[in-house]
């Protein structure tokens, strides 16, 4: 019964918009694409959203929109009414700014005070409204995702929009956009596909009407000198990438696939957000650049005269990182057959440990016997317990994830590695369905003298995760509190194959929030150390907030299984909250160990892994995952009875000994 009257609800509703009395199409307008091709675009939310990841959609309704205006304001209140109407049919509702005066920041506030149900896209580059032809707000796109993502109509939200002065409190006399939607809902053609659409402020796009020029890019002095910078590093013989771009042929023959794959922003594989933090190793491409390689590539990828350096100045990957050169110690790791299907264990592999004075690491280089079954590598150094104490603290010595870069220790700074003892390596291999060896090596380079500071690390992770079957976007936070001040020198961000999106901010103690750094769309395939240009100084009391979105939904084609609620576990399979952080502390050098402050840093590890909200509380909807079975417990350990426990009460609760598994578990530095 409530399933008819649902049903009955959005039918009466989708009549309020369709009307009873037809009218004469408007003139047709034949620059709209029959098909729009791949792309991705960050919404005011800071959430990333690619095209063709909605092919399950029935539809797909998109509106150019503008800050400030009338006329958007009164389109998008419309637009949410059929949104809502069309919910439980599935279909997908989207706005897309293309206003280069329209900020993203300010388009938040815009959607905030505005109170809009629908993400805006922002489009800053502007090509996707070349791509759309988007002329002016208020233009309505309905796609047709089985259809290869036809436009099945472009035209006003309704006769409303359509001409002479908007007036959204009017009756409907034609609903061009829900008779669109439900044209493609029933597999029909869209009675009025091209709809004119002449009132709201026009969009400016200064780029639209040079296709002569875009037609005369200099492939030689323009696009060959981008793709050598930016692309060659992997794209070349023996490096990681699939083929060697090594000529204008081969550029030519990718040349499809390198649009849609720079439109949908895979590649370069870069993915921090750029209004957010100032990153040295940042491979993405500029603003400009990135048009220019779209507008040549739309062009037809003409060849032009002039040197073909891609071809002159071929190249092969080196053995180690160009940057660095050969390593002043190489520890060659005992080899491994991977089976071709099956679980593989973590392997332990120990190394007697080849400095033997007290040593100090610059830079560290880990070269895959085989990329395609090397998940990663994790590192400790373990001292000679019939030995003397080390004089220096010990810790990591390398990791690897795929798409990991050489780590470079900052300046001034180093990574401790105490004489003797062993390096202990774990290595976790994944089954490709394929049979492989694996014999990896370690590159290491040292410092001549010993640095002024300690490189130091920890992790922010929730060892209680736990993402429920099917759930798209689901919400994992976890948190450290900074016990004194410290200088950050790299962020890096860890989850397995249904981490979706990821973000860091720190809170001070005033309650000011600041984004560190943000990764609208997480791609497991490239992890990789983001290293600020200037060191962020966080001052004591500061908490560092993690936030990590998960996509355990059947679209995610990446995701193992949906059908699993996925709790944190050390396979790909499964799944992690993590979060690693460089820095050193402001007042410890290296001959002023400050160990008292990991002490103290540590301390903030348990609640700040299950208080998902942040607000200094653990509340009994927050004990999930391994931590469940601690809600008999609550009432008994909330001694105050304010509904929480905080950090003491956890402590007394002995909550912190309980978790000291599940603790260790995350300490692996990735």
């Amino acid at each position: 019964m409530k399933s008819v009257l649902r049903t009955t609800a959005v039918a009466a509703v989708i009549a309020a918009f369709v009307g009873t009395t037809a009218v004469v199409a408007a003139p047709t307008v034949s620059a709209v694409p029959e098909k729009v091709g791949n792309f991705q675009l960050t919404d005011h939310t800071r959430l990333a959203h690619e095209l063709f990841y909605f092919k399950y959609a029935p539809a797909i309704v998109l509106m150019s929109q503008t800050n400030g205006s009338k006329l958007s304001r009164d389109a998008a209140s419309e637009l949410s009414k059929l949104q809502a109407a069309y919910k439980d049919k599935g279909v997908l509702f989207y706005m897309i700014n293309s206003n280069l005066s329209d900020s993203r920041d300010a388009a938040a506030a815009e959607a905030k005070k505005q109170g809009f149900t629908i993400p805006v896209l922002m489009d800053e580059l502007q090509l996707v409204g070349e791509q759309l032809n988007i002329s002016r707000e208020g233009e309505i796109f309905v796609l047709d995702p089985k259809a290869g993502f036809k436009v099945a109509y472009h035209g006003p939200l309704d006769d409303r929009f359509a001409k002479g002065t908007p007036n959204a409190k009017a009756k409907i006399a034609d609903a061009y956009t829900a008779k669109a939607i439900d044209a493609v809902l029933g597999g029909s053609q869209v009675g009025n596909p091209r709809v004119d659409v002449k009132i709201g402020k026009a969009v400016s796009f200064p780029e639209r009407g040079k296709t002569a020029q875009h037609a005369n890019i200099s492939y030689s002095k323009e696009v060959a000198p981008i793709l050598q910078n930016k692309c060659v590093t992997c794209h070349q013989k023996g490096g990681i990438a699939p083929f060697a771009m090594d000529s204008y042929e081969v550029v030519k023959g990718f040349a499809p696939m390198m649009l849609e794959s720079v439109m949908s922003e895979r590649m370069p594989p870069y993915f921090a957000d750029p209004h957010i933090g100032n990153f040295k190793n940042n491979h993405a491409l500029s603003a400009e650049q990135n048009k220019t390689l779209i507008h040549w590539l739309e062009a037809g990828a003409p060849r032009g005269s002039g040197e073909d350096i891609l071809k002159t100045q071929a190249s092969e990957a080196p053995e180690w990182p160009t940057e660095l050169g050969k390593p002043d110690v190489i520890v060659k790791l005992p080899s491994f057959d991977v089976p071709s299907s099956g679980t593989v264990e973590y392997q332990s592999m120990r190394v007697d440990n080849p400095f033997k004075e007290d040593t100090w690491l610059k830079a560290i280089a880990i070269k895959p016997g085989d990329r395609t079954v090397l998940h990663h590598v994790t590192s400790n150094h373990s001292p000679d317990r019939s030995k003397p104490a080390p004089k220096i603290p010990g810790g990591s010595v390398g990791s690897y994830t795929p798409g990991a870069e050489p780590q470079i220790i900052a300046d001034n700074t180093g990574a401790p590695v105490p004489a003797g003892g062993r390096l202990n390596y774990s290595m976790h291999y994944t089954t490709t369905g394929k049979a492989a060896h694996d014999a990896t090596e370690i590159g290491y380079y040292t410092l001549k003298s010993p640095p002024e500071y300690i490189k130091r690390s920890t992790v922010i992770s929730d060892f209680s995760l736990k993402i429920p079957a099917g759930e798209a976007r689901h919400q994992e936070i976890a948190y450290l509190e900074f016990p004194a001040d410290a200088y950050l020198y790299t962020l890096y961000p860890h989850a397995h194959y249904r981490g979706w999106h990821v973000e860091l901010k720190q809170k001070t103690p005033d309650g000011k929030e600041k984004m560190l750094i943000s990764l609208p769309k997480y791609d497991f395939n490239w992890q990789r150390d983001y290293d600020p240009v200037e060191p962020i100084l966080v001052k004591a009391g500061t908490k560092l907030i993690a936030k990590w979105v998960y996509d355990n939904s059947t679209h995610n084609p990446a995701n193992p299984d949906a059908k699993i609620n996925v709790t944190w576990g050390e396979q790909s399979w499964e799944e992690m909250m993590y979060f690693r952080v460089n820095y050193r502390w402001a007042d410890e050098t290296r001959t002023n160990l400050r160990n008292d402050l990991q002490t103290k840093l540590m301390e903030s590890r348990t609640i700040g892994a299950l208080d998902d909200n942040a607000d200094d509380l653990v509340q009994v909807t927050e004990l999930t995952g391994a931590m469940a079975g601690m809600k008999a417990r609550f009432a008994d350990l909330d001694v105050n009875k304010d509904g929480g426990l905080d950090a003491k009460e956890l402590a007394a609760g002995n909550i912190s000994r309980a978790t000291a598994r599940q603790l260790r578990d995350t300490d692996i530095d990735l």
